[in-house]
Order: C-alpha cells, then structure tokens, then sequence
C-alpha cells in the first residue's frame, strides 16, 4: 500500500478515506478498513474506541487537511498564479484521475456530508471542519494573487462548492465534461476579482 510508511493507526484513517470517497459512509465496514490498511481487525477497537464514527471522522478530517495542503503545490506548479489557474489545477486532479482510473471515486469529505448530514454526530461536524480546513488555504493563496482579503473567502467557498458540484455530475455522467464547463465558466469571474485586474 502507499501509505506503508506510516504505522497502523495512520494507515487506517487513510484506508477509510479512500473507502468512503468510493463506497460512501454507510457501505464502508470496519472489516473494509482493516484489510486494506494491513492491519489487524483487534486494533481497530484500540486505535479507535468511538467505533466507525471516530474513524469515519477522523479520515474526513485527514481529508480536509490534505486538500488544504493540497492547494499551496498547486500554486507552486503554476508559472503564472492566477485564481483561475489554480481552480483549474484543482479541477485537473480529478479531470486527470477520471481519465485515467475511471469514475469510481469522489471527494470523502463530500460522501460523508451526504450520507451524515442530518445527523448532529462528529462526522457531520468533521466535515465541516474539513471544508473550513480546505477553504482557508485557497482564500489565503487568492490574497496573495491580489483579490481582496473581504472577497477571498467567498470566492474559496464559490470555488469549493462548484468544484464538489462538478465531481458529482461529472460522477453520474461518467465524462469529465461539467469540471471542464466549470473550469471554463468560473475562470474569468475569479481573475476578475483581483486588485490587477482592476
């Protein structure tokens, strides 16, 4: 597995976040985790006592850290940082996943928003901390490519929501077109909103 360097608890957070961005909360077992982490099923109730509902959280939370993350090499990556040019290195990573792997996966962070939304447990609470942890990095790169600090975090949170929006209808109509239209569409809005464009 990928994450082999990391030891057993981590390997779990990570294998249930690429279960549930697959099979969603609810088709995603203990059991599932486990055996994809290569870990033991015994240690499962020892690195999570709260169950599946720790857990659950725990890789969203791990999601929302990793798409924040995400955003600062997505920047470094372009020659010219644009909003709009980093909404399409954001879009690309899915653009690119689905070209080459199909359309099995989506955001975990999303699935898990759908399947606990109407609950009032921790996952719906690390999803909204997942979003908040992925928002703040792209508000703070837009600043730094000069749209004004009281716009950058309503755009990060446009930019969020059409991305989600754009993977699920991508998901439903297996073709990448709605992130390419989103990409195309969004684009000029967000270049726009900057000091320099002004």
């Amino acid at each position: 597995m990928a994450e082999s360097r990391y030891g057993p608890r981590e390997r779990m957070v990570f294998s249930a976040a690429q279960l549930i961005r697959r099979d969603g909360v609810a088709a995603t077992g203990m059991r599932d985790v486990a055996a994809l982490a290569g870990a033991p099923r015994g240690s499962l109730q020892h690195y999570f006592p709260g169950g599946k509902e720790q857990l659950v959280s725990e890789a969203v939370t791990w999601a929302g850290r990793y798409a924040g993350k995400r955003v600062a090499r997505f920047v470094a990556g372009l020659d010219e940082p644009t909003p709009s040019g980093l909404f399409a290195a954001m879009a690309a990573q899915w653009t690119d996943e689905y070209r080459m792997d199909g359309f099995g996966a989506g955001c975990p962070v999303a699935a898990a928003t759908v399947d606990r939304a109407a609950s009032g447990g921790s996952t719906r609470e690390a999803a909204a901390g997942a979003f908040a942890a992925w928002r703040g990095p792209v508000a703070e790169a837009l600043t730094g490519m000069g749209v004004p600090e009281a716009r950058a975090d309503s755009l990060a949170t446009l930019m969020i929501s059409t991305l989600e929006g754009a993977i699920l209808m991508a998901r439903a109509e297996r073709d990448v077109r709605p992130l390419d239209t989103a990409v195309r569409e969004l684009g000029p809005l967000l270049d726009a909103a900057t000091r320099r464009a002004r």
